[in-house]
């Protein structure tokens, strides 16, 4: 009984600690994608003829980008509402 109090504990510590570990994934692309608009906008500033292709290379570049934090996101969601369970389950 105590054993199996504690292993719950443990487990739910462990989800805690994964979902903020991948939550902070979040900040990687938020830091690149401001600065792949700021060199953007420095490379329209410096030539406004080129500003369809800059700017679309660089919206291509940003949904990639994206896609690192979107995962990070989805993986935290799941670690705060659907892996409890499973190891309640599992545990029980």
């Amino acid at each position: 009984m105590e054993f199996q109090l504690l292993a719950k504990g443990i487990a739910l510590a462990g989800c805690a600690i994964g979902a903020g570990c991948s939550l902070i994934a979040g900040i990687g692309p938020g830091i690149g994608e401001g600065n792949a608009v700021a060199k953007a906008l420095e490379a329209i500033g410096r030539q406004p003829e080129c500003k369809g292709s800059v700017t679309s290379t660089m919206l291509l570049g940003c949904a990639v980008a994206e896609t690192t934090g979107i995962y990070g996101f989805v993986t935290g969601l799941l670690l705060i509402f659907v892996a409890p369970g499973m190891f309640m389950k599992f545990l029980a």
